[in-house]
């Protein structure tokens, strides 16, 4: 029996975020409401872990998440819903280290067509025992749980702020629509003139009886008009007398656009449109097309080949290289931030001989050259005359080049139950304004799990 359970993180005394009119508890509740009423109505059975204003310890929720279970459960899934601290833009997911991450994707995919950035889906680590989950409501339940963290943005950044704001609606659709797609896992097909059950089960690489039972069909009748569910084969299919080694044959379901393919399959939409000779951006279901398998030959001395990892970003993977999010994205073909584990990205080695020695600064409200300057470890003159600026004035937005070879050197922490700025500052012999500043942090507020750079120098 398929099974999905909601826990709205926080509850009662244990507010979470306040950001303006957002207070994190009610926000996590009333997002919870919403995907449960949504799942509820296509016929899932689904459950509240808290469905008012409850404080609850972990313990506590890992007892109603065992109640709730039978022994006739086949496919669970425990979707913890929560907003992050800090001031970056952007929706999170985090899933279980004995998960794949297909629901993780397929959530993410979901939130940015409903129009919020997503920052990366991931895998989080105990840091003293790397072998188990950071968070408990992930790591401590049974095993055939699919457990997952949807953080849905930052409310302290105000973009994310408006957005949440005004998008709950839209977010609980797109992660219910997400949830019930992966558990079906199932096209939907529209009965065209002249199709029958084996046509149709010979194109999307199925059988006659495996739509049938799907369907609950007890003949082989179809009218025209009629939706069929499909059950899903893999996508990929073997390049069998392809002769052109570089493609593989894909074959076009439900939902997919030229857009969501080339993203995860790391090409572009116009490269996908010239190597099958499309004109337009439409798709059909069954359409079979070429796609890209690896990254064809070129001067590679100019770059090198970086496979993702379970935590990264393209600003983490940016800074450890020396180059910019927009300089690897453009080599890449990207359109959005978001990677996934085991996408091979190409990081530039020589972007041009007069920019290697600087890094990228996005001017924030409260910026003077003197603090940038200071943070970085070199001159208001050195910053302006790598910029041609005549005088000291800065615009919020405003890009900056910052000289690289002077960069201080950091640590990466990551918060835990009961630490603040002040207690990592002490315990690095560093300052908060210092951690803030490297983190462009603007208030003290932390969350479990965050990932802090801690200055060494």
């Amino acid at each position: 029996m398929q099974k999905v359970i909601i826990n709205p993180v926080y509850g009662g005394q244990e507010s979470g975020n306040v950001s303006g009119n957002i207070i994190e508890k009610d926000f996590n509740l009333e997002i919870s409401k919403k995907i449960y009423n949504n799942l509820k109505n296509r016929g899932i059975d689904v459950y509240l872990v808290r469905d008012d204003d409850t404080t609850l310890s972990d313990e506590e929720r890992l007892l109603i998440i065992s109640n709730f279970l039978s022994g006739n459960d086949d496919e669970v899934i425990l979707l913890s819903n929560m907003l992050a601290s800090g001031n970056d833009s952007g929706a999170e997911i985090i899933y279980a280290l004995r998960n794949d991450d297909e629901l993780a994707r397929e959530i993410s995919n979901y939130i940015e067509e409903a129009g919020q950035n997503i920052l990366k889906y991931y895998q989080l680590r105990n840091p003293n025992n790397t072998a188990l989950d950071y968070y408990s409501i992930i790591g401590d339940v049974e095993d055939n749980i699919e457990s997952i963290i949807v953080s849905y943005g930052y409310p302290t950044n105000s973009l994310d702020n408006d957005f949440l704001n005004n998008n709950i609606d839209n977010l609980a659709n797109a992660v219910s629509d997400a949830i019930y797609d992966y558990l079906k896992k199932v096209n939907i097909y529209i009965v065209q003139a002249g199709d029958s059950l084996y046509k149709i089960a010979q194109k999307f690489n199925t059988t006659v009886d495996a739509i049938k039972d799907l369907n609950n069909l007890t003949s082989n009748n179809l009218s025209i008009g009629q939706e069929l569910f499909i059950p899903r084969t893999s996508s990929e299919t073997p390049p069998s007398n392809n002769k052109d080694e570089n493609f593989f044959n894909y074959t076009v379901e439900f939902g997919d656009t030229l857009y969501s393919l080339a993203k995860e399959y790391n090409t572009t939409v116009n490269v996908l449109k010239e190597i099958n000779n499309l004109t337009n951006n439409a798709l059909r279901i069954g359409q079979v097309l070429k796609i890209p398998t690896r990254i064809t030959e070129e001067d590679t001395n100019n770059y090198i080949i970086y496979t993702v990892k379970s935590g990264d970003s393209l600003y983490q993977i940016a800074r450890n290289y020396g180059v910019t999010v927009d300089e690897i994205k453009n080599l890449n073909g990207l359109s959005s931030n978001l990677l996934s584990i085991g996408q091979m990205l190409k990081i530039p080695t020589q972007i041009n001989n007069n920019q290697e020695n600087y890094l990228t600064y996005t001017v924030k409200s409260g910026d003077s050259l003197y603090k940038i300057a200071n943070l970085y470890g070199t001159s208001v003159d050195e910053i302006k005359e790598l910029n041609n600026l005549t005088s000291n004035n800065l615009s919020i937005g405003q890009k900056l080049k910052i000289p690289n070879s002077n960069t201080p050197s950091y640590i990466s922490y990551t918060v835990k139950s009961g630490d603040s700025l002040y207690k990592i500052a002490n315990l690095y012999g560093t300052s908060v304004d210092k951690i803030k500043e490297l983190n462009r942090l603007t208030s003290n507020n932390l969350s479990i799990g965050q990932i802090l750079r801690i200055p060494t120098s």
